[in-house]
């Protein structure tokens, strides 16, 4: 069984609770698994200025960077608000 499980997710006070939400739900279930969480800057996290590419149709300014973490196996899982990902 694996041992470690890295969260990956952005910084905000929102994503940080509901990564704590999952980090929570695992150890109830697996109670020796050590879990990470690696908070992930995103693009939509640089710059306010940024929310304009929102409004002209960029998606996944919050999603991207975390996405390539758990494709790089930087991270194990990925947790993203729902608000965040692109439609």
């Amino acid at each position: 069984m694996i041992s470690t499980i890295v969260i990956g997710t952005r910084g905000s006070e929102l994503a940080r609770a509901q990564a704590r939400m999952v980090e929570k739900a695992l150890h109830e279930k697996w109670p020796d698994l050590t879990i990470e969480t690696k908070i992930i800057r995103t693009s939509g996290d640089e710059s306010q200025s940024q929310a304009g590419n929102l409004r002209h149709g960029r998606k996944g300014l919050f999603t991207a960077e975390i996405e390539k973490a758990l494709l790089a196996r930087d991270v194990d899982l990925a947790v993203h608000s729902a608000k965040d990902l692109p439609s």
